[in-house]
């Protein structure tokens, strides 16, 4: 293909201006094979940080130490980022989880990109989209495929577009040219997000604690948050945020939603202040949080998951309005969303003193 120069413009060239068309922020290509952080995964794996996620050991640690494992006979991946809206206001729930499920959008664009160059290249391409469902470590291919750095938070970060962003891949069988991996760090001495944890979860610059993580005990985590962390999360109900927000790139490079983006807030959290979103999710029947959360990427959690996330919220930051819920949340079903509901009241009897 001729472009406006005259010049041929090579496949590569044509994908990735594609993929900016569908509203990708980066496109990327990397070769497929073992992961350049293979040593470190297998350090955090080793040292117990991953907590009770068991689907990132055994074997599916074994298909993340080979890209080329969980898509047998792929030879590259096409390296997705998309902005979540590093701009929207902060609240108790991430920016990732606000809108519309990133796992079901990004996997139908993947398929879409797969469409168009299977239509270019004119023959049938064996591909495959993975949005952070798959056995793959996303973060590796993307820094393999150009698109960033390593935070010392542990995230990929753009000189671009900050770290305000879902990656995902698309492995395809096919000879691609592959970009050039990006070598640089630029975090330089700054330690922002180290000290700003809530939780203090860092055990040292790019090496996460997932077990003291706010995103991991209100998300992955499906026991009880330990008494001593309860604190700590404030008004966060579900992910956090915090290392991203004191991020310098983040503060001026992130950027904010297109217009009709499906990762745009849905109204019950455009509307809600913490307390009256932790009020009304320990109130929810489950028929009631089906309707609300269809779609979302917050049903992760599950039900007794966000109740128990509210209770503690409305234990940090609630007013005296949040005792009757909690009191009536004494009686819930489950014994899980009782303790805390009781622990969130004895700080509210400690707060009120």
């Amino acid at each position: 293909m001729v472009g406006d120069t005259g010049a041929v413009r090579s496949l590569e060239d044509r994908l990735k201006a594609q993929a900016y068309g569908m509203g990708y922020d980066l496109v990327g290509i990397a070769p497929l094979g073992e992961p350049a952080t293979r040593s470190h995964f297998d350090a955090w794996l080793e040292a117990g940080y991953h907590g009770t996620m068991g689907y990132l050991d055994g074997e599916g640690a074994e298909l993340r130490r080979d890209t080329r494992r969980p898509h047998p006979g792929a030879t590259h991946a096409i390296v997705l980022g998309t902005s979540y809206g590093g701009r929207e206001p902060s609240g108790p729930v991430a920016r990732y989880a606000r809108g519309e499920d990133y796992h079901e959008v990004l996997r139908a664009k993947g398929r879409e990109l797969l469409a168009w160059l299977e239509a270019e290249v004119g023959v049938l391409v064996e591909g495959r989209p993975y949005v952070d469902s798959g056995p793959v470590l996303e973060r590796d291919l993307a820094q393999r495929a150009g698109l960033g750095w390593f935070g010392k938070n542990t995230l990929l970060i753009s000189p671009r577009v900050g770290s305000f962003t879902f990656l995902s891949a698309l492995f395809v069988r096919y000879p691609l040219v592959a970009d050039t991996p990006f070598e640089a760090d630029r975090c330089g001495s700054c330690t922002r997000c180290l000290d700003a944890c809530p939780t203090q979860a860092f055990t040292g610059p790019r090496v996460l604690d997932a077990t003291r993580c706010l995103s991991y005990l209100t998300i992955e985590y499906r026991e009880a948050i330990p008494e001593g962390l309860r604190s700590a999360m404030g008004s966060w109900l579900y992910g956090c945020d915090v290392c991203q927000e004191v991020c310098p790139w983040n503060q001026k490079f992130s950027q904010a939603l297109a217009d009709g983006s499906p990762f745009g807030a849905r109204e019950l959290f455009r509307e809600a202040d913490a307390e009256a979103l932790a009020t009304h999710i320990l109130q929810l029947a489950p028929e009631a949080y089906s309707r609300a959360f269809r779609g979302s990427a917050m049903k992760r959690a599950k039900l007794r998951g966000l109740k128990r996330n509210a209770a503690v919220v409305l234990g940090n930051v609630g007013t005296r309005a949040a005792v009757e819920p909690l009191t009536r949340a004494m009686q819930d079903d489950d014994g899980m969303v009782r303790e805390h509901a009781a622990w969130a009241l004895g700080q509210l009897v400690r707060t009120f003193r």
